[in-house]
């Protein structure tokens, strides 16, 4: 990303605050920063294999043994027991706040910009705020890790959570390898009304989610920390730095304090 279009962190809050309607897509990149691993990253378990990508997020192999879904759970709601928001998480909340950010679109399933205070945000990828029961159909909604953590701890078939009402298999709202993604006719639409696309710790790899910068042609800033796949063009800058460093130097520049 050398010889691209590189914004200065002043500049950078210059466009924010010349925009009235900025919208913003957040990747694993924000969530590396608090801690929790990029799934296709050096230590995610593409990589390590620590768990079977394809038995633990493949609906075929969850509706025939979720285990290993669960057992992947169990580790992931650990981590989260001690995980917080990253600046940029409180950031892109103060920026809704102020009126400047109209909504977050996120690849991410960890609901950090929740807990950060965002409201309107899209979870292309669901997370574990809700659940249906595969047996009854029973919705569950406002659930935290700490319900989850009692679900998995005190179920008959641990780590398996089950429905209170028929004991059938909860399967959290994650989109799981063979399901469609969740609102993408949203994140498309913010995306084209929007005269300012943040997109952030995102390489843009993933579908649809790498499609979305191409339905508008209004200024484009991408901030991630390695290769980004995205085309050049008059209306994109990509800065390759680390996203709560830039963060907090573009707030400084907005006038916004922790």
């Amino acid at each position: 990303m050398n010889n691209r279009h590189y914004l200065e962190p002043a500049r950078c809050a210059d466009v924010i605050k010349d925009s009235k309607w900025v919208v913003v897509l957040t990747g694993a990149g924000v969530s590396t920063e608090a801690g929790i691993p990029d799934f296709r990253g050096p230590r995610g378990l593409y990589v390590t294999r620590q768990y079977d990508p394809e038995k633990v997020f493949d609906i075929d192999w969850f509706s025939r043994d979720p285990r290993f879904f669960y057992e992947f759970s169990r580790d992931f709601i650990d981590l989260m027991k001690n995980t917080g928001p990253t600046f940029t998480h409180r950031f892109l909340a103060t920026l809704e706040q102020q009126g400047r950010l109209k909504g977050v679109i996120t690849q991410n399933i960890d609901a950090l910009h929740q807990v950060a205070g965002s409201k309107k945000v899209v979870e292309l990828h669901g997370s574990y705020r809700a659940a249906t029961c595969h047996g009854c159909g029973r919705h569950y909604a406002d659930l935290t890790y700490a319900w989850w953590d009692a679900a998995m701890g005190d179920s008959p078939r641990p780590p398996v959570a089950l429905c209170a009402a028929c004991k059938g298999v909860l399967k959290p709202d994650i989109v799981f390898f063979g399901e469609p993604v969740h609102a993408i006719i949203e994140a498309q639409q913010m995306v084209t009304e929007c005269d300012l696309l943040l997109v952030l710790g995102s390489s843009l790899n993933v579908t649809p989610a790498s499609l979305l910068p191409h339905f508008t042609t209004r200024t484009t800033i991408v901030v991630n920390k390695g290769h980004v796949t995205l085309a050049k063009a008059s209306n994109r800058h990509f800065v390759e730095k680390e996203l709560d460093a830039y963060c907090r130097e573009v707030a400084v520049c907005l006038g916004i304090a922790e």
